[in-house]
């Protein structure tokens, strides 16, 4: 149990101001409560790194836990903008923040890449994309063997990686699934692991190659129930639509902005907020 602690000391430990941060969960286990953490801790100047950016980074960057985002496509699912991200990008509210735009495929490349410990990773991608013209990180390259001229993208090697997860044994090897999106490849990019999880059990009932973190790659973990609300946890509760669909209204004002966040996160009884509607 010497990788277990409590989630706020987990957070102390392990990231510090000026870290890359990476908190990855793929329509569920989005490991809210670990980024609620940060926020409470006011742990300054990350770089955030997330496939799909959604609340819980506007919730970061309106708090202004970040200096720069990598990512491939932001937004509230289903709902549209993200209000928090588009001020600090639009009008540097709560302060500047840089931003590194790639697509789906090319975060997986260099996800991909960190994790095997290679400098770039490689896709046929952005052909007829302006992307490239706004983003220096995009390169291409010609392929030793064909000639065929491909996309390349640097490797993401974070400083942190954290990830919510069901499952979790007294030894550290964790157990997710449902939807499963790039926690693996993260997981082994990063210096610093982090792992929230719904449950701690004496012995994962996984089948044969389902356990993809194992114990050896995590560096600290936390029991965390409900600890990616109002995202969901298959198996274990739903997605809290309402909430997201509310956060609309909410993140439109800077001043009702604050007053939720202050109410709901920065206050002495924010753990109630995952165990009921987030509204």
């Amino acid at each position: 149990m010497s990788k277990y602690y409590p989630l706020a000391d987990a957070i102390q430990t392990h990231i510090r101001d000026g870290d890359c941060v990476a908190l990855e969960g793929f329509t569920h286990l989005i490991p809210f409560a670990a980024g609620h953490e940060i926020i409470r801790q006011k742990i300054r100047d990350l770089t955030l790194v997330r496939m799909t950016p959604d609340l819980i980074y506007d919730q970061m960057i309106g708090m202004g836990c970040a200096r720069k985002i990598i990512f491939s496509w932001g937004g509230n699912p289903g709902v549209g903008s993200l209000h928090r991200f588009r001020d600090a990008v639009e009008n540097q509210y709560p302060n500047e923040i840089e931003i590194d735009e790639r697509s789906h495929a090319a975060m997986t490349a260099s996800y991909a890449a960190g994790a095997s410990g290679l400098p770039f990773g490689m896709l046929r991608g952005f052909v007829g994309s302006d992307l490239v013209d706004h983003n220096p990180n995009l390169k291409s390259i010609d392929c030793p063997y064909t000639g065929e001229r491909l996309a390349a993208v640097p490797a993401i090697r974070p400083d942190v990686a954290v990830i919510h997860a069901q499952q979790a044994d007294k030894i550290g090897n964790v157990h997710l699934w449902g939807i499963i999106g790039v926690q693996k490849e993260i997981a082994l990019a990063a210096k610093r692991v982090i792992v929230t999880v719904e449950e701690v059990v004496d012995k994962l009932e996984a089948p044969a190659n389902a356990c993809v973190i194992p114990a050896w790659v995590v560096t600290a973990i936390a029991h965390v129930p409900r600890g990616a609300k109002p995202s969901y946890a298959h198996g274990y509760y739903e997605r809290d639509n309402g909430f997201y669909r509310s956060w609309d209204a909410i993140s439109r004002s800077r001043e009702k902005f604050s007053e939720w966040m202050n109410e709901h996160i920065m206050s002495e009884n924010f753990e109630a907020l995952y165990g009921k509607s987030m509204l």
